[in-house]
């Protein structure tokens, strides 16, 4: 007993050390310490032992978060009866304590709730026995306030418990719980939070007495949880608003078809304080989002009617919205009534036109305080989207009222912006203009509401920006204009030049009139205009901000009117010729290509206009958007490019790209490694345009080559030397082999792909090899040496095919094979590297590597049985070099690292397809971590990944059955070593494959198994490879189901191996596949309707 005492004493003091000491040192001994005893076998008694006696709080809260882990183990998990002591003492230990710390009474309602979860389906005397949950409660509700905020709050943590998957336990057994939980429970929990609601409203509470404060907080936390139940299983995201819709169950639609549950929550609304309305109206929003097919169409339009009435009265009471959180969850309100229901419906609404107008002009108001919670405006401009985008469709007789408001919208929006620019600029506060990602989201809503009534919004358009045009350039002329008046001017004009491009964006062809497209030449006008003005003014000052605006106006000017989708009559076209005299698309390409080399010109040390300016040239240089590729015949698709490389400008570009005329090429000490992403971008636009006409012309390609040929002689003249200026040399390097990896992925083409080959090898190929052997610690320099090797030896579109007496296909990979090998024996010698480093220093040149051997492998250029037969060390060397790189990395890291996962999975698939002898003659601990990782990959939640191990699986049970088939016939045929060796091995370890069939069949059984077909192929040669074991398997999981279940889940199984024979014949395998899909359906539909949870954890451990 001493013992247990001095022992619960030093607990004490580590829990104390843990949350109280400011000493790092301290801390981390005392978890060290906890975490101990959480995995010792006394644990459990402790627990109690702290909760009884226990004199701090910290020791309470240890106790209930140890048990918590303990009920939630998978293996090894505590008895039944055991669970039930817990639970039982749980609720006691709160009743007779309501006033324990906050957090120790959620860490105990919270192990409650787990208990409950995973005992859902647990029966002892054909009673479910954590069931009970309504009547656990009810003595908390009978009782004091304290008593009834541990009662709701025990429903409400329960209710997001069951909600909420975990990773530890499968997905489908979840699901069973929740749905059982939806059937059984939760109408009874959402009734009574309703009931006990109307009782709180309908006394008088004193909400300045904390604990009724307290009280009605949980009541609503309840409600809403109720509301935010996952009815269907589809919610996997919960950050995302665009799910809409709410499947409440057709057993509920009598709380919704009586309008006194709708009008209580908006009754609460006006009767209780800001801190608490935001809840009521988060319930609102989900009650306004109940799925449309609960209703008739008689009984959704006096649902609709009620939600109608009750945002009228919230707009002419606004009082409360003066609460941002208020004024965010009814912003989200307004948006449902779109996203839910039709504008034929709205429109029918007794009330409707004074709510339409109350809804325009409270969205007025709320755009012209533009400062105030920013982010709730998209809600705003979400409904009036919806709303323009619903006008040509609109049946009803009754006026919708847009052709009214929605101008009103549109020119608040507009105006308020501008008018923000002078107060930003004044007060020195944060520019919305600097969030691009929100600007760019307004922007998209802003193009359909302010088409709607295009008239007025150009009209208001072109007088705004005249305006502003004609202030900026008497500013520009007059000598004593301030600064402050100009930055004012070009702030106004930023926006303005935004908006014009985002309404030109939202031209919809089909809707669009001859009247529109000649607004809309008259908006590119005057841009074009003001572009030519700040143009002419980039040698003295520019402004990065309207650039970018030029940016994303062109971006959108070029997907709508540029390309042979275009009418060439349109008269915005016609337009431009009057004013501009642009009379054709040549004439405007070549204002694109003007504007994208003078910003090449003038903003090369600006990364985000380069960025974006390469990325237009990257978009032209393609042709058309891929969405209208995928429409049109893709011949038109390229004469948009063949008028573009007419140019004379672009021309200039492909016989000019130099640093002296693009200075973002040049070197200088100041520019990072890393800021020369963007040379790729430009070359790969460079080399698709001088593709257009190169044909086999290999003078073109040489003129084309030369700055890159003078920049890979500076660098060998470099290395030539002992002393050499290293950092030119890397700058020099780098921004060479990115230039080279754009050529290389534009030339798609045999013809031009051959004439870049022969130029880079051999005479190049030496220097980038020195580079890795040199700097192979600097993954500024190594990675995009090794991306561009990747890139060369990748047979995009066949067009590495080399003629039948050339050797090139196995010089190239005997250099693959060089630099695989430099990098990967140097990188190994970096030692321990920290952890948040790891990805960058190490692992990211080993994907590469790995994405490398993966191209060159699977190219098809190289007969890899020739190195063998000739004594070429160069295929060995790459594929011991890729098993060092592999045993250095913690198998964790392959999926916790999205990019390594993929090329890690990829090249295995490559390599038991085609080198199966190499992966069997690996030492029994390689093969083994092959193995497992392929295990591991299995349950991925990246589909690529589990379906590349699935294939991986599939060869080597493919080759171990063969092999095995092989030994025993009668006239037998000498085994080569290697293949004796993997089948002694898998002999040995006959756990590993086992564990791999039953997580196949666990997946196929109990998960969501999307890539079922690859899951198929491996199963079988499993099944066939381990028939005793899958025996024992198909037995466990028939008497894991009810009684009266079994006689038909044996039946499955049977029906899954009915036809088939003992052989992997591609035959054999598609009768499997086909019996399989019908096994997976009739397994489900049985589990469907059987009341018994089986714990797949279990069955397969």
């Amino acid at each position: 007993m001493a013992d247990h005492v001095q022992s619960l004493a030093q607990l004490e003091i580590l829990c104390k050390q843990l949350y109280e000491t400011t000493d790092t040192n301290t801390r981390l001994q005392a978890e060290k310490a906890l975490v101990e005893f959480t995995n010792s076998p006394d644990c459990l008694s402790k627990c109690q032992l702290l909760l009884e006696r226990g004199s701090s709080s910290y020791s309470q809260l240890l106790a209930a978060t140890c048990l918590s882990k303990l009920v939630s183990r998978t293996t090894n998990p505590l008895p039944l009866e055991q669970r039930i002591d817990i639970r039982n003492y749980v609720l006691n230990y709160l009743a007779t304590r309501p006033k324990l710390a906050a957090f120790v009474t959620q860490a105990l309602i919270q192990l409650y709730a787990r208990i409950t979860k995973l005992g859902w389906f647990d029966c002892q005397k054909e009673d479910y026995v954590f069931r009970n949950v309504i009547a656990d409660v009810t003595r908390f509700l009978q009782d004091s306030v304290e008593h009834c905020i541990i009662g709701v709050t025990i429903l409400s943590q329960l209710t997001n418990e069951i909600n909420q998957a975990d990773t530890t336990h499968p997905l489908t057994k979840h699901r069973k719980i929740a749905s059982s939980f939806r059937d059984t429970s939760l109408f009874e929990i959402f009734t009574l939070s309703c009931n006990l609601l109307k009782q709180a409203s309908g006394k008088n509470l004193n909400l300045n007495d904390e604990s009724q404060h307290g009280l009605l907080m949980q009541l609503l936390k309840l409600a809403h949880n109720c509301l935010n139940f996952d009815f269907i299983g589809t919610s996997t995201d919960e950050s995302s608003d665009d799910l809409c819709t709410v499947q409440i169950p057709t057993s509920w639609r009598s709380a919704f078809l009586d309008s006194s549950t709708l009008q209580l929550f908006f009754d609460l609304y006006h009767s209780i304080p800001p801190s608490l309305s935001p809840l009521v109206l988060s319930c609102l929003v989900q009650i306004a989002s109940v799925r449309r097919s609960l209703f008739n169409n008689a009984e959704r339009a006096k649902f609709l009617s009620h939600l109608v009435d009750g945002v009228k009265r919230i707009l002419e009471n606004p009082q409360s919205l003066s609460d941002p959180n208020n004024y965010h969850e009814f912003c989200r309100l307004l948006a449902r009534l779109k996203s839910n229901y039709q504008l034929g419906e709205l429109v029918k609404v007794e009330n409707y036109p004074e709510v339409i107008r109350l809804i325009a002009n409270f969205t007025v108001t709320s755009l012209q305080h533009w400062e105030f919670a920013p982010n709730s405006v998209h809600y705003l401009l979400s409904l009036w989207q919806r709303l323009a985008a619903s006008v040509p469709y609109v049946k009803a007789t009754e006026p919708h009222l847009l052709e009214t408001y929605t101008p009103e919208v549109t020119k608040a929006y507009i105006t308020s912006r501008l008018e923000s620019v002078h107060i930003i600029l004044r007060d020195g506060l944060e520019d919305p203009l600097d969030d691009t990602g929100l600007v760019q989201q307004q922007l998209d809503q802003l193009s359909t509401i302010g088409r709607c009534e295009y008239e007025k919004t150009c009209a208001l358009l072109v007088q705004l920006f005249d305006q502003s045009a004609q202030s900026y350039q008497e500013l520009l002329q007059s000598t004593n204009s301030s600064a402050m008046d100009i930055a004012v001017q070009e702030g106004r004009l930023t926006w303005l030049v935004y908006i014009i491009g985002a309404v030109i964006g939202g031209r919809v062809s089909f809707a669009s009139t001859d009247e529109q497209d000649a607004m809309d030449g008259e908006l590119v006008c005057r841009v074009l205009q003001l572009m030519n003005l700040t143009d002419s003014r980039l040698a003295q000052a520019g402004n990065e901000k309207l650039e970018l605006a030029m940016l994303s106006f062109f971006e959108q000017f070029r997907k709508i009117y540029i390309g042979d989708q275009v009418q060439k009559s349109s008269k915005l076209y016609r337009r431009l010729s009057e004013v501009l005299g642009l009379n054709d698309e040549t004439m405007v390409l070549s204002v694109f290509i003007g504007k994208i080399i003078t910003n090449l010109k003038y903003w090369g040390r600006c990364e985000p206009i380069t960025s974006k300016t390469l990325q237009l040239l990257n978009d032209l240089s393609i042709g058309y958007p891929l969405s209208t590729v995928l429409l049109l015949n893709s011949q038109c698709t390229y004469s948009s490019v063949r008028k573009l490389v007419k140019l004379s400008a672009v021309q200039f570009m492909l016989n000019n790209h130099t640093s002296e005329h693009f200075s973002f090429l040049g070197l200088n000490n100041q520019s990072n490694l890393s800021d020369m992403r963007c040379r790729t971008t430009f070359y790969t636009a460079l080399g698709r345009l001088l593709m257009v006409d190169l044909g086999e012309d290999e003078d073109q390609f040489e003129q084309f080559m030369l700055p890159l040929t003078a920049a890979f002689e500076t660098v060998a003249q470099m290395f030539s030397t002992n002393t050499f200026n290293e950092q030119e040399a890397k700058r020099t390097l780098v921004g060479l082999v990115r230039d080279l990896r754009g050529i290389a992925f534009a030339f798609n083409a045999k013809t031009s792909f051959m004439m870049l080959f022969d130029w880079i090898y051999p005479s190049y190929m030496p220097i980038l090899q020195r580079a890795i052997e040199l700097w192979y610690h600097v993954p500024a320099c190594t990675t995009p040496v090794l991306k561009l090797m990747a890139e060369l030896v990748h047979n995009r579109s066949q067009r590495l095919q080399f003629d039948v007496s050339s050797p090139n296909g196995i010089l190239l990979f005997r250099e693959t094979s060089k630099m695989i090998t430099t990098y990967g024996n140097r990188i190994l010698t970096i030692g321990e590297v920290p952890k948040d480093q790891v990805y960058a220093l190490k692992l990211k040149g080993i994907s590469t590597c790995f994405s490398m051997l993966k191209a060159v492998l699977s190219g098809n250029y190289v007969n890899f049985g020739v190195f063998r037969l000739y004594g070429d060390d160069a295929l060995d060397n790459a594929l011991q070099t890729f098993i060092k790189l592999l045993l250095s990395i913690p198998q964790s890291d392959l999926l916790d690292y999205p990019k390594l996962s993929q090329s890690y999975y990829s090249l295995l698939e490559v390599l038991t397809q085609d080198h199966m002898n190499f992966i069997a003659s690996l030492e029994p601990h390689v093969i083994m971590y092959i193995l497992s990782s392929i295990s591991e990959g299995l349950t991925a939640l990246d589909t690529m990944v589990c379906t590349g191990c699935c294939s991986s699986l599939d060869h080597i049970v493919t080759y171990l059955f063969k092999q095995l088939s092989r030994s025993t016939k009668k006239r037998a045929v000498p085994m080569p070593q290697e293949s004796d060796r993997f089948l002694h091995i898998m002999q040995q370890h006959p756990e590993m494959i086992q564990q791999m069939l039953s997580t196949v069949l666990n997946i196929i059984i109990f998960e969501d198994c999307r890539n079922q077909w690859s899951m198929s192929r491996p199963l079988l040669g499993l099944i066939l490879l381990n028939e005793k074991y899958f025996a024992e398997l198909r037995n466990s999981i028939v008497n894991s189901q009810p009684p009266e279940k079994q006689q038909a889940m044996h039946l499955c199984f049977e029906n899954l191996m009915e036809g088939i024979e003992r052989n992997l014949l591609t035959k054999n395998r598609d009768r499997f596949t086909q019996n399989l899909s019908v096994f997976r359906r009739e397994v489900n539909d049985s589990m469907k309707n059987s009341t018994y949870g089986v714990n797949s954890n279990d069955m397969m451990s």
